[in-house]
């Protein structure tokens, strides 16, 4: 029992920790406050898991890692339909959606556009990871390094986000 309670205040312990890596991640609050209300449950569920005499702060942070992941992975699996046309030029987009707005069809197009302009070797696997497929996968299917697919998908990421930072 007393074991119980010292793992469970060190849990408590992690909230901070864990709400500021969750804001990196999310970038918006309430996801955020959601994402560690999930870690949160996953890991006083799985205590015996914990192995002790380990990083408690590294464990709690990649039970959060991974939540986050798959839940990126559901939701891009849900809200996407895979560019089947052999460049990979359209960027895969929400199933059903529709322009409502002028500014939503063009801010889409320039998205487009500036994907467009990525190397091949950059904007296939960032294009295949956005359908939802893993990073193992897309090694496979474009038959390159695990590692590779991983920085190539990391740098298209950042590189988007530096171009399209004045869309937030």
């Amino acid at each position: 029992m007393n074991k119980n309670k010292s793992f469970e205040s060190s849990v408590l312990g992690m909230q901070g920790n864990l709400l500021s890596f969750a804001l990196k991640l999310t970038l918006n609050r309430d996801e955020a406050q959601d994402l560690v209300q999930d870690t949160t449950l996953k890991a006083l569920n799985n205590e015996e898991k914990f192995v002790e005499n380990t990083n408690f702060k590294g464990w709690m942070l990649t039970i959060m890692r991974n939540i986050f992941i798959n839940n990126y992975r559901k939701s891009a699996r849900e809200n996407t339909i895979v560019d089947t046309t052999d460049d990979l030029y359209h960027i895969n987009i929400r199933q059903g959606s529709s322009f409502e707005t002028p500014e939503s069809a063009f801010a889409l197009g320039e998205i487009s556009a500036i994907i467009s302009t990525f190397p091949a070797d950059y904007r296939n696997p960032f294009n295949l990871h956005v359908a939802g497929y893993k990073y193992e996968e897309i090694a496979a299917k474009l038959k390159m390094p695990l590692g590779t697919v991983k920085s190539r998908i990391f740098f298209t990421r950042k590189r988007l986000r530096e171009i399209l930072k004045d869309y937030r």
